[in-house]
């Protein structure tokens, strides 16, 4: 009996101690649960910047449409988003409506968006990164009309843009140069006529959709890369519009060459 007295009497020594010191680490757990909120938002500031720059860096981006190129399917301040994440495995197609960098001949008339402040210049480029301020390059939007080894030319008796001989169906073009059919018709830039050019492999021919107002492949045949734009410098797909309110809503890539 004195055994199983002594043997009791030390265990409840035990739990009491035991007991105390589980209270006091479920304090500190609750302390640091209960920490104000100033105190945990800069640390969901960094997280959500961390993960907004990866969004930028390989998903996708916003960008805005400068001019009326790609009339009526874009329209000038339409504000577009452009995912990458298709290109990573395959290459753009015909039909696609692709954000690319100019190449050089393209680029003549850009002049930097960046302020001439350094520090400004600085601000810039850090927002930049986020997606909050466009990159410092000569983004273009177009439609792929032809894809490495093609070989496009205008025009066919009815006046269409045709592909290895077979003419194109293009819904999406609204305005376009006059055609008169069994006539002599102007070359671009005042008309429809131009090639034929065989497309480079590892290139696209690239034009916009308001046809008689777009400074696309056509007009840049007499460079080093007969107006084509190398596959490397597309920079995404474009996939949906996102503002105005009123023109919210998917951008279909309409294959030209589908029969």
């Amino acid at each position: 009996m004195a055994d199983e007295s002594g043997s009791v009497g030390v265990s409840g020594a035990g739990e009491g101690r035991s007991g105390e010191g589980g209270r006091a680490a479920r304090r500190k757990r609750q302390q640091r649960k209960q920490r104000p909120f100033w105190q945990e938002l800069p640390v969901l500031i960094a997280i959500a910047a961390v993960i907004a720059a990866l969004m930028v860096s390989f998903v996708g981006r916003p960008y805005v449409i400068p001019s009326q190129s790609m009339d009526p399917t874009l329209a000038v301040g339409d504000r577009i988003y452009v995912q990458k994440i298709s290109y990573y495995t395959s290459d753009p197609e015909p039909g696609d409506v692709v954000v690319f960098v100019g190449p050089p001949s393209w680029n003549t008339n850009y002049r930097s968006i960046r302020s001439d402040n350094a520090m400004v210049r600085g601000v810039q480029n850090f927002f930049s990164w986020f997606g909050l301020v466009p990159p410092d390059e000569n983004d273009l939007v177009k439609r792929v009309i032809a894809v490495g080894g093609q070989t496009v030319q205008c025009c066919d008796a009815q006046g269409r843009v045709t592909v290895d001989g077979k003419p194109l169906d293009e819904p999406y073009v609204k305005d376009d140069f006059p055609w008169r059919q069994g006539q002599a018709n102007a070359v671009y830039p005042a008309g429809r006529v131009f090639g034929p050019v065989t497309v480079p492999e590892g290139h696209l021919w690239v034009m916009g959709d308001n046809r008689n107002e777009s400074a696309d492949s056509r007009a840049h045949v007499g460079d080093e890369l007969q107006g084509t734009v190398p596959v490397d410098n597309v920079r995404g797909m474009t996939v949906f519009k996102i503002w105005p309110p009123g023109r919210m809503g998917p951008v279909s890539a309409e294959d030209p060459q589908s029969e």
